[in-house]
């Protein structure tokens, strides 16, 4: 009789455990309802993913501005949780041993939106990204660099003009002074 009243006292103990359990859940959904700051940016990114083209202008070294049209690949992968910005000259082989072929991931981090750009210089800045009041422009700015600091990308903003117009600036620092480019994409995918 005594185990019958604990094992009663158990089945007992645990409904009670499972109850709390499913109680906590739901009350853990509809926190999570309501999308963060970063949530939303990063939603607003992923809506850029697609292929696109587009010149690139780089006022402090005119021979990069050569008409030339870049191409950017943005895909969503890892089930939703990352953004992947891929870019390159328009035309060339996707062999990064001969061509400069940089890759960005974003992605959010608890309440951040983050972007690690792995550059051609070696390096990964990491950055954090603000969403404009108006939802069409995302502004990352330098968290912190992983190897050389000499030469490294330090700042970019996003601008979302329409679903197949954005522009995208990109500040690059070498040895302390900036160069900026500025993407004018269209998509082509």
């Amino acid at each position: 009789m005594r185990s019958l009243r604990i094992t009663l006292c158990l089945v007992g103990l645990m409904s009670f455990g499972t109850a709390a359990f499913a109680q906590s859940d739901a009350q853990k959904s509809s926190v999570a309802a309501v999308p963060s700051e970063a949530q939303k940016s990063f939603t607003t990114m992923k809506t850029l993913a697609g292929e696109w083209e587009g010149p690139v202008n780089v006022p402090e070294v005119p021979e990069m501005s050569n008409g030339k049209p870049l191409h950017v690949s943005m895909r969503v992968t890892s089930r939703g949780h990352t953004l992947v910005h891929e870019l390159q000259e328009s035309g060339t082989p996707l062999d990064a041993t001969k061509y400069d072929h940089p890759v960005t991931m974003l992605y959010v981090d608890g309440e951040q939106l983050t972007l690690i750009h792995y550059c051609d210089a070696g390096n990964r800045p990491r950055m954090t990204g603000t969403m404009s009041p108006d939802g069409k422009k995302v502004e990352f700015e330098l968290k912190d660099i992983s190897g050389s600091t000499a030469q490294h990308m330090h700042h970019s903003v996003f601008n979302i003009i329409d679903a197949n117009h954005h522009t995208e600036d990109w500040t690059f620092m070498m040895n302390d002074k900036p160069i900026h480019a500025h993407f004018d994409l269209h998509r082509i995918n």
